[in-house]
C-alpha cells in the first residue's frame, strides 16, 4: 500500500468524522476510484443499482471500489430501521452485487447510528467518501464518484468517467442525468415538469455567462480525490449538499461537463428532506403546480449584464460598480451593498493584482449562492415566476433556438442542449 500524500492525511485528521465507522467487505487498497452511494431503507433499488454498476466491463469495476453507506438517524422511523437490517444483510452475502469490489458501512445498527442533528445525504455522503480516501491508489490521480441507490447507470458508465478525467485539466465533472420514466401519466408529467425546472434555471445560467451553470444532483457527481481534499471534502447538509459541494470544487478545481454516459434517477417521492425532487414530486403529484414554477428570462438577463459590467471593468472602483449595477437594476445594487460590495471589492482588487486572478476572485465572491439568491430576490421584486409556456420561450428566443412547443418537447431540446455544452467544455481542456 502506497502511503498517504501528507495532503490528505491532514485532511483527514482535521475533516474526517469522527465515530465508530469503517468500511467492511472489500478489503484491497489501490483502487483508480471510488463509487460512494448513500442508502436508507433503499432494498431492492439499492441492489437494481448494484447490477446495473455490475454491468460495467470487469476491467473496469475491478479497478473502482463500490462503497455503500447503509445510515440512519437515532429517530429514525423502526420501518426503516428494519429495512436497513436486510440490507446489511444482503450486502454481507454479497450475492446481490456479482462482480463488483463491494464494500459498506454500517452507519444503522445500535451504537452506530449517525447522530440526530446530522442525519441525512450529506453525512452519508461524506462519511463513504472520506473513508474510501485510504483505499485508494494515490500513486496516480484517483477519483471519488458521488451516486444514489434509486440510480441506474449505464455499462459505459465508470469508462466514460475516468476517460473525461484523462482528458480534462478541471477537477470535478457532473455526469449527463435523465429521470426514470414515471409510474404512470400523473408521476410521468410530474418529473418531466420538475427535470424541465432545473435544466431550465441551468440554461438561464449559461446564457448569462455565470460559471456555475452546471446541473447541481447528487447521483450525478464526479471529482478527483485530489479535489475533494482540495475543497475541504463533503459538506454534511441534510440537502443541498450536492449544490455547496460542487460550488466549492468549482472555485478551487473548476466544473466539467462531462459525455459518454448517462445517469438515470428515479423520480421518486419523498419527504425525507425541505426540498429537492422528492418534495417537488410530493406536491406536484398533489395538485399544486405552483411547486415548480419557472424564472423568467429576465432575472438572467439582468445578471448576464452584470456578470458582463463587472468583468469589463474590474480595475473600476466599488462605488462606480455599484451606480452602473443601479442603472441595471435597483434590486441588484441594493443586494450588492447589502452583501458588502463597497468593503468586499476593494479588499478583492488590493489582493488580486491581474486581471484573471482578480475575475476569479469575483466569482469565487458572487458564487452560485448569491447568483441563486439574487434571482429569488428579482422574483419577488415583481419579475413573477411563471408556467414554462409564458416564460421559455424567450430562453429559446435569446439562445437562438427554435421553441418546442410542449414541456416534454422544451425539456428533451434542453437535454440536448445540455450535451452540447459537455462537448464544448470538453475541446477547451
Amino acid at each position: 500500500m502506497n502511503p498517504l500524500p501528507a495532503a490528505v492525511g491532514r485532511y483527514l485528521d482535521r475533516h474526517a468524522l469522527e465515530g465508530p465507522w469503517q468500511l467492511a467487505g472489500e478489503g484491497r487498497t489501490g483502487f483508480a476510484g471510488a463509487v460512494v452511494i448513500p442508502s436508507l431503507a433503499e432494498g431492492d433499488r439499492l441492489f437494481k443499482t448494484l447490477h446495473s454498476l455490475a454491468a460495467n466491463p470487469q476491467e473496469w469495476t475491478a479497478h473502482f471500489l463500490v462503497v455503500v453507506v447503509v445510515n440512519q438517524g437515532i429517530l429514525s422511523a423502526a420501518g426503516a430501521q428494519r429495512q436497513n437490517v436486510l440490507d446489511l444483510a444482503r450486502l454481507a452475502g454479497r450475492g446481490d452485487a456479482p462482480g463488483l469490489c463491494l464494500a459498506w458501512v454500517d452507519a444503522a445498527s445500535p451504537g452506530r447510528e449517525v447522530p440526530a442533528r446530522q442525519a441525512g445525504v450529506g453525512f452519508a455522503r461524506k462519511l463513504g467518501m472520506d473513508l474510501a480516501l485510504t483505499r485508494l491508489d494515490w500513486s496516480g490521480a484517483p477519483l471519488l464518484v458521488c451516486l444514489d441507490a434509486d440510480t441506474l447507470v449505464e455499462p459505459s458508465y465508470l469508462q466514460a468517467i475516468a476517460a473525461h478525467f484523462r482528458e480534462s485539466a478541471q477537477g470535478a465533472a457532473v455526469v449527463p442525468f435523465r429521470h426514470q420514466p414515471g409510474a404512470g401519466p400523473l408521476q410521468q408529467a410530474a418529473i418531466e415538469r420538475y427535470e424541465l425546472f432545473l435544466r431550465s434555471y441551468v440554461y438561464g445560467l449559461r446564457l448569462a455567462g455565470s460559471p456555475y451553470a452546471f446541473n447541481s444532483v447528487g447521483s450525478a457527481m464526479a471529482c478527483r480525490a485530489s479535489a475533494y481534499v482540495r475543497c475541504g471534502g463533503m459538506n454534511c447538509r441534510k440537502a443541498g449538499e450536492d449544490f455547496y459541494f460542487l460550488q466549492k470544487l468549482a472555485k478551487t478545481d473548476g466544473i466539467g461537463q462531462l459525455s459518454g454516459t448517462t445517469v438515470f434517477p428515479e423520480p421518486r417521492v419523498s419527504e425525507r428532506v425541505p426540498f429537492g425532487t422528492g418534495r417537488s414530486m410530493t406536491r406536484l403529484l398533489a395538485g399544486d403546480a405552483r411547486a415548480v414554477l419557472f424564472y423568467p428570462a429576465a432575472v438572467f438577463r439582468i445578471l448576464a449584464a452584470w456578470l458582463r459590467t463587472a468583468g469589463e471593468n474590474l480595475p473600476g472602483p466599488a462605488e462606480q460598480l455599484l451606480a452602473q449595477a443601479e442603472k441595471i437594476s435597483p434590486v441588484l445594487a441594493d443586494y450588492l451593498d447589502h452583501s458588502g460590495w463597497l468593503t468586499v471589492w476593494p479588499r478583492l482588487q488590493a489582493t488580486h493584482q491581474t486581471n484573471p486572478n482578480l475575475r476569479q476572485a469575483f466569482h469565487a465572491w458572487f458564487d452560485g449562492f448569491k447568483t441563486m439568491r439574487l434571482v429569488h430576490l428579482l422574483c419577488e421584486s415583481g419579475l413573477h415566476r411563471g408556467e414554462p409556456a409564458e416564460v421559455l420561450p424567450e430562453y429559446f428566443h435569446w439562445g437562438g433556438h427554435r421553441c418546442p412547443g410542449a414541456v416534454v418537447e422544451m425539456l428533451e431540446e434542453l437535454r440536448l442542449l445540455d450535451g452540447a455544452a459537455a462537448r464544448i467544455s470538453l475541446s477547451k481542456n
